[in-house]
């Protein structure tokens, strides 16, 4: 899971520092892939704070989620539809749900399950 983090961080870095212009042709093609990339981290993430992170199924994901991005992004040209968009919200709603596990799974390291539950019920 380190390594994850630690290729995200370098490739953040390497992206910035280095001059690589995408064709305005492909720049749907490369969102869709990039959230499919963080969708892919943040689902590793909540893996791991789970204690359930595997690298096969990290690697196998992403590979995935960023193939299927770009056939169906692709094939939303073809047709003239902006399916792009669809898994623009598709991955957002995917990242949203696992950043509140996580979220969720550090309150409940660091002030205990015990005390979590409490304040959710408090607060409803």
């Amino acid at each position: 899971m380190r390594w994850a983090l630690l290729g995200f961080v370098a490739g953040i870095l390497i992206g910035l520092y280095t001059p690589i212009n995408i064709p305005i042709e492909y720049s749907r093609y490369t969102a869709v892939a990039i959230l499919g990339i963080i969708d892919s981290i943040v689902g590793a993430i909540r893996a791991d704070m789970r204690r359930e992170y595997h690298a096969s199924v990290f690697v196998s994901g992403l590979v995935i989620n960023m193939v299927i991005a770009v056939i169906i992004t692709y094939i939303g040209d073809r047709l003239s539809l902006d399916l792009y968009l669809a898994i623009v919200i598709a991955f957002t709603i995917r990242m949203m749900q696992n950043i509140a596990t996580i979220r969720y799974a550090f309150l409940e390291r660091f002030i205990g399950k015990k005390t979590v539950l409490e304040k959710i019920h408090s607060e409803s």
